[in-house]
């Protein structure tokens, strides 16, 4: 173990969902999940609608495509860097004010960066995105683990369909949005704060809800150190950052790809809505599928997947592209979900998986910030994306070799 230490809940008592003492539901569990749903719908779209629009920022501010895929590096580097401190800042301001300044801070930085006149204005107003996206979402994740411990995978679960729909929805409608109006790409990515404002009004519900029931942010006192010496821990963050690395790479560059080999920004709109809709409705299929605590199987299928998808988008990307981003999707979209489990198979308590969850964070986000960083400068290295994706074939390859070491830790299930 590390000396570095992440502050987690203590556990508690296993039950459907936070109680207060006389025995009644700290918040409603249909408000509950509803806040959660919204509050997930709002945490994508600030970074997914950059991918529809990015050749006429590109054009307008005539950037380089390295500089424009900070537009996207941005809040994932600040997704890894804030997995730690974010629970101290709980601790320190509560819960609910850290949550709320995180909200309004993406809804705002969304509607600024659709003004913005300078490259470094843009920049700037995506460091705001990537801050409120990077905290709200930690925030939420450690709402469900308290409010519904005993219905945390399924809880969970509602809030990855409700990432995955915002940014379905978001990557489907930017581009008609910016074909169509006549601000252009500044609308089509201003709208989405919108969504922020209602993700503040719903968190806003569930603390007076809080309020009415005299319920007391519960102390987060526990410590856990970090598996950094950790073989497995690292195996595992390994691959969830392959998965990371290659969906925010797709999700940087592939309307960009096919603009250029000349579908219009609708069309490839439409194939980037395509990967989104297919990952998420793979997310459910492969957990369901996946029946033994031993997925080794499964995640290297998921990479075979993912690599038959890429393997014609790197040779020739206008054959079926709504047919292979599918494939590829279904690999992603299933691999992100098995991935999350990983931790889960090989830790004994709450307090010891969310160390672990923390640990993959921080290395998954930070590597899969070089993602659309490399796809672009090889782009601009190159003048086409054929060598980038022959880089993102590679990684997907990476997701198979890793799969035979991720056998889980039984003996942490024999007890």
């Amino acid at each position: 173990m590390s000396s570095l230490d992440v502050e987690t809940p203590k556990s508690r008592p296993q039950s459907g969902s936070r109680k207060l003492p006389g025995g009644g539901p700290a918040v409603g569990g249909i408000l509950a999940i509803a806040a959660i749903v919204i509050v997930a719908m709002s945490l994508r779209p600030g970074i997914v609608s950059v991918g529809p629009i990015l050749p006429s920022i590109i054009d307008e501010f005539q950037l380089s495509h390295a500089t424009a895929s900070l537009l996207v590096s941005i809040p994932d580097v600040l997704m890894g860097l804030l997995a730690l401190p974010t629970p101290w800042l709980a601790r320190r301001f509560g819960r609910n004010p850290v949550l709320l300044t995180a909200l309004v801070l993406l809804a705002l930085s969304i509607f600024a960066r659709a003004f913005s006149t300078a490259a470094s204005e843009l920049l700037m107003t995506t460091v705001g995105v990537g801050i409120g996206i990077a905290i709200a979402g930690a925030l939420v994740a450690g709402f469900i683990k308290e409010y519904f411990p005993a219905r945390a995978a399924f809880v969970t679960g509602i809030y990855a369909t409700a990432l995955s729909f915002g940014s379905s929805l978001s990557a489907a409608i930017t581009g008609p949005i910016a074909t169509n109006a006549e601000s252009g790409w500044r609308v089509a990515s201003g709208i989405w704060s919108i969504f922020g404002l209602f993700a503040i009004i719903a968190w806003l519900a569930v603390v007076m809800s809080e309020r009415r029931n005299a319920v007391a942010e519960r102390k987060q006192t526990a410590v856990m150190r970090l598996p950094i010496k950790n073989g497995k821990a690292w195996g595992i963050a390994l691959y969830f950052a392959c998965i990371n690395f290659l969906f925010y790479s797709l999700l940087s560059w592939i309307t960009s790809v096919y603009v250029e080999i000349g579908f219009s920004t609708t069309t490839a709109g439409f194939i980037l809505a395509t990967f989104l809709v297919i990952f998420m409705a793979a997310n459910p299929i492969f957990g369901w599928l996946s029946k033994s605590l031993d997925r080794r199987a499964w995640l290297a299928g998921c990479g075979l997947f993912a690599m038959a998808g890429l393997v014609p988008l790197a040779v020739v990307p206008d054959l079926a592209p709504f047919l292979f981003i599918a494939v590829c999707a279904i690999g992603l979209g299933g691999a992100f979900t098995l991935a999350m489990t990983l931790p889960l198979d090989n830790t004994r308590s709450v307090e010891e998986a969310n160390s672990w969850n923390a640990f993959v964070m921080m290395v998954a986000y930070i590597v899969a910030a070089t993602g659309p960083l490399l796809v672009g400068r090889l782009r601009d290295l190159n003048g086409n994306f054929q060598i980038a994706m022959w880089l993102l074939v590679a990684v997907a390859a990476l997701m198979c070799v890793l799969s035979p070491f991720l056998k889980p830790n039984i003996s942490h299930h024999s007890d």
